[in-house]
């Protein structure tokens, strides 16, 4: 199978990310017999820096011409701290969706338990948690008519939607949730918004159509509690675009840590895939990022491209490396491993080498030695 990949690196840690995720793409296709063609193009503050354009257009043609979008990370502190600045890299991520009109985010949210120890919250309260995450992605306050006047004493910020915004997304998680534990929690701001209300009208039809879906619908604000408190409660979660970035963002902490967390965006074009950390400028060149997120990015990048058996070995080999303790700094600050180590063993796993035969005294001499 041949497939076309646009690989945007982005800022931070995203480059080093990203490159353990193309390794990972090309260890598969060794293994496989596929082809991966890879076209790489600028965005966020890399691309500003370099072209004065946060996504340039031939990116976005990059990424039209592609079967599927690998991603890294955006993001600087010089535009984190500058408020006033026109040109910023978030705007290159909110063009790339609106062109490929990628309207679904898919965050799944599981628990590994060799790190159950990591997370704020008890073990028995997230022992077994898996849910999945639909967050709108392309309408609402973010896209909305933005307004501030010349003193800068008064703002505000539009928050629209449509019914058919509201309805394709709906359809992805009522049909995500037939095929898992056929649960469905809207979650929105009825008693406050008219845009939750219409959310909420909405979603009540479709779900006539979902018979055996049960559908439940609660609050941002309990959702934002239930997630901490009984997180096992959930299967699909849907929700519009704030107020996704907000709770999928809670949701991390669940695992016990961002660099763990993949997510995918779907629409009309070439779908996308990313981790959902930023770009952690702090950690940037120093081979200390966690790149598992990206690595299962890239398992949900394959279930997308129909390689159902490939993205399942890539997540056994994300399960071995960590039931191994083979973690990088954020996990474990003492003995943790390389970034691109874990790419390796990774990637040494997906080529059918057994773990036994991984030669760990070679692993020993790129291990930190930090006490």
């Amino acid at each position: 199978m041949k497939k076309n990949i646009a690989v945007i690196y982005g800022d931070g840690i995203g480059p080093e990310v990203t490159q353990v995720s193309v390794n990972l793409l090309n260890a598969i296709a060794r293994r496989f017999g596929h082809e991966f063609k890879f076209s790489y193009g600028l965005m966020g503050a890399d691309a500003i820096d370099k072209t004065g354009n946060p996504l340039p257009d031939e990116t976005i043609e990059i990424c039209l011409n592609s079967d599927a979008v690998l991603f890294g990370a955006i993001g600087h502190p010089k535009y984190d701290n500058d408020p006033s600045a026109k040109v910023r890299p978030e705007q290159g991520l909110l063009k790339l969706r609106k062109s490929l009109q990628l309207y679904a985010n898919i965050r799944p949210v599981t628990t590994y338990p060799s790190l159950h120890h990591l997370s704020p919250l008890k073990t028995k309260n997230i022992e077994g948690v898996d849910f999945t995450i639909f967050r709108e992605l392309t309408g609402g306050i973010y896209f909305g008519r933005k307004e501030v006047d010349s003193e800068y004493t008064l703002a505000s910020d539009e928050c629209v939607y449509s019914r058919e915004e509201i309805e394709r997304i709906a359809h992805l998680a009522f049909q995500h949730a037939q095929k898992r534990r056929k649960k469905l929690t809207l979650v929105d701001k009825a008693n406050v918004l008219e845009t939750s209300r219409l959310w909420r009208r909405i979603v009540k039809e479709l779900e006539q159509h979902y018979n055996d879906v049960f559908a439940e619908y609660m609050y941002v604000d309990n959702a934002a509690r239930q997630i901490i408190v009984n997180p096992r409660q959930f299967d699909v979660i849907l929700t519009e675009n704030m107020f996704g970035d907000i709770i999928s963002d809670e949701a991390s902490v669940i695992a016990g840590t961002l660099g763990l967390l993949p997510s995918a965006s779907l629409g009309k074009g070439a779908a996308l895939f990313e981790p959902i950390h930023g770009s952690y400028p702090q950690a940037a060149g120093k081979d200390i990022a966690n790149p598992i997120g990206s690595v299962l990015s890239t398992a949900l990048m394959l279930d997308y491209l129909g390689m159902a058996q490939e993205a399942a070995l890539v997540r056994e080999a994300v399960e071995w490396t960590l039931r191994n303790n083979f973690v990088t700094k954020d996990i474990d600050p003492v003995n943790f491993y390389f970034t691109s180590t874990i790419g390796e063993l990774i990637g040494d796993y997906v080529g059918n080498k057994a773990p036994g035969e991984i030669h760990m005294a070679n692993i020993e001499l790129r291990k930190s030695t930090i006490i």
